[in-house]
Formats: C-alpha cells, sequence, structure tokens
C-alpha cells in the first residue's frame, strides 16, 4: 500500500490551491490519486510502490513547480501541502463540493481539470471523513468555483497555425462523436479512443492523459453517489473528445510517439529512465489512476490487452 499520509497531504494540497489559481490543483490531485493507485491495487510489490512514493514525493518537494508563479504569489510548493487547523470534520458538507462543481460541469473547462480536481476530493473526503473539516471543504469548494471563469483549454495545430483556443476550432473535418447514451458508452468510447489514437503524436486539450482523466472523474462521481453531476457532466466530456480528434498528427515536427516497455503496476516499470519535465512528473501518477479507473468497467479481455499496450504510449 502506498504511505497514508500521503492521501492528508493531497487533500491539503487541493485545500490551499484556491489563492493560485486553477492549474495549483495539480499538485494536490496528483498526491492524493498517487494514493489511491495503492488503495486500488492492494496488492502492489514493493518495487512499485516505492516507485509510485519516489514520484509523490517529487512533487512535495517541488518539482513540478510549474503551476504558480512563486515570485508573484510568494509561496513555496511546501507551503501548498501545509495542514490546516485541526476542526471537526462535517461530512455533511461534502456535498458543497458537489454543487461548487454544479456551477461549470456542463461544459468543458480546462481540459475537464474541473471534474478531475472534484472526483479526487469528494472521493477522498467521503472514503476519510475525517479529514472533511470546514477548513478543507470550503478550500476546495474555492477551487472549484474559480473554473467557472475559465476556458475549456487550447491546441497546437502546428507550426503554420499554432496554438488555437476551443472556440476557434473547426470541428467540421473531424470525426464526429455521438452524444453519450450512457457514462457506460462514454467509458467504451474512450478506451476505443486510446486504442485507436494514442500512437499519433499530438498535443493539446490535455491530450489522452486528460480525455481518460476526465471520465474516470466523471465515473468517479457516479459511483460516490452523484449520478445527476455524473450525467450533466457528459456532453464537456464528449466536447472534449472532439477536441482531441481535430487535432492534427505533428510526428513531423515534434517526434514519434515513445512508447514505454512496462506497464506502471510491474517492478520492470520503474527502473526504466523516466521523463519528468513539463508536465509528466504529476500527470503520471493521475493517468495511472484515472486509466484503472475506466479498465475496471471494460468487460472484453481482448480490449483490456489492447487498451493496456496502448497506454503505454502515455507512459514513457
Amino acid at each position: 500500500m502506498v504511505n497514508f499520509e500521503y492521501l492528508h497531504q493531497g487533500i491539503a494540497g487541493l485545500a490551499n490551491a484556491h489563492p493560485l489559481g486553477t492549474m495549483s490543483g495539480h499538485l494536490g490531485a496528483a498526491v492524493a490519486a498517487g494514493y489511491f493507485i495503492g488503495e486500488d491495487h492492494p496488492d502492489l510489490s514493493i518495487t512499485v510502490t516505492e516507485g509510485i512514493e519516489s514520484e509523490l514525493d517529487r512533487v512535495l518537494k517541488g518539482e513540478e513547480a510549474i503551476w504558480f508563479d512563486i515570485k508573484k504569489t510568494g509561496m513555496q510548493p511546501a507551503q501548498l501541502f501545509e495542514i490546516g487547523p485541526k476542526q471537526v470534520a462535517v461530512p455533511g458538507r461534502i456535498q458543497d463540493i458537489a454543487v461548487a462543481l454544479g456551477g461549470n460541469v456542463g461544459t468543458l473547462k480546462q481540459s475537464g481539470h474541473n471534474v478531475i480536481f472534484a472526483s479526487i476530493a469528494i472521493r477522498a473526503l467521503r472514503s476519510h471523513e475525517q479529514y472533511a473539516t470546514p477548513w478543507a471543504i470550503d478550500g476546495i469548494c474555492k477551487l472549484i468555483k474559480k473554473f467557472d471563469s475559465v476556458s475549456s483549454g487550447r491546441g497546437y495545430f502546428g507550426k503554420k497555425n499554432g496554438w488555437k483556443t476551443a472556440s476557434k476550432v473547426n470541428l467540421s473535418g473531424a470525426p464526429q462523436v455521438k452524444p453519450y447514451r450512457s457514462i457506460q458508452e462514454m467509458i467504451d468510447l474512450t478506451i476505443a479512443e486510446l486504442i485507436e489514437g494514442s500512437g499519433v503524436k499530438t498535443q493539446g486539450f490535455g491530450g489522452y492523459w486528460h480525455l481518460i482523466n476526465h471520465a474516470a472523474g466523471i465515473v468517479e462521481l457516479d459511483r460516490l453517489g452523484y449520478q445527476a453531476l455524473a450525467t450533466s457532466a457528459l456532453p464537456a466530456h464528449r466536447q472534449h473528445m472532439q477536441l482531441i480528434r481535430a487535432l492534427p498528427d505533428l510526428s513531423e515536427e515534434l517526434g514519434k510517439v515513445k512508447s514505454s516497455e512496462h506497464d506502471p503496476l510491474v517492478d520492470g516499470y520503474w527502473s526504466e529512465e523516466l521523463a519528468r519535465g513539463g508536465a509528466t512528473l504529476t500527470h503520471r501518477v493521475k493517468t495511472i489512476y484515472g486509466f484503472h479507473v475506466l479498465r475496471r468497467h471494460v468487460e472484453d479481455a481482448a480490449v483490456r490487452v489492447q487498451a493496456d499496450e496502448s497506454f503505454k504510449n502515455l507512459m514513457d
């Protein structure tokens, strides 16, 4: 098991993030998600557990401090994880986070981070209610409400066309995504999209990392009892997939996709030379968690094998 203390630190990271902007939530969400990997896979080897914990320690130490301006905010990454005051837990107020998410869940917000962060926070507090203090809930609600005023995200369309925000993207030339009839259909289409497209080099709208984690957040909201909220999130995920499909193949400009040799839940993966630049450190952990949230709902064994192989394209 991944050490339980990481969960408390992840909650703190989410609760402290709101003054720094929405994207600072990456850090706390990654640490909490890393703990969930161990909770969901209690039979992980010591090598894998230590590998995950090593990644989380890097996050805690501020190795990926790209999500807010330290000079401008005056906050060091370590301060983001400071535990709040001792308070009596108020589990009944966890619902407030769902209410905050309800204000922005219907349209795509920064590649689904509103859903990703809120679902991780709700799972953490619902399953470990001693941490559901007014301080934690208030801070997380403030973070989620900040997504009300942000954009859907942006994608890169090559040197000639550059970066475009979602509203500027022409979707008519991309294969259309039909409205989802159910959460299971969203899962099936997301896994199919991973299998078909993850070997092609694209950039923007969070890529397959976020398409997966966005879907996983919806699945978790549904599992935790927020069925109406999860259903209301489906159109935004459909929009997300449509934007991903509109991105061009950039292999000639950016190079081909590199695939890891091993699955991240086996020992061999953690002896590989892992990339940690950019946003890879936090997103690797969250996507291991998110992928397996979806994978457990894939009934076809052959599709699971294909998905596992394609998932390695995201794990280099």
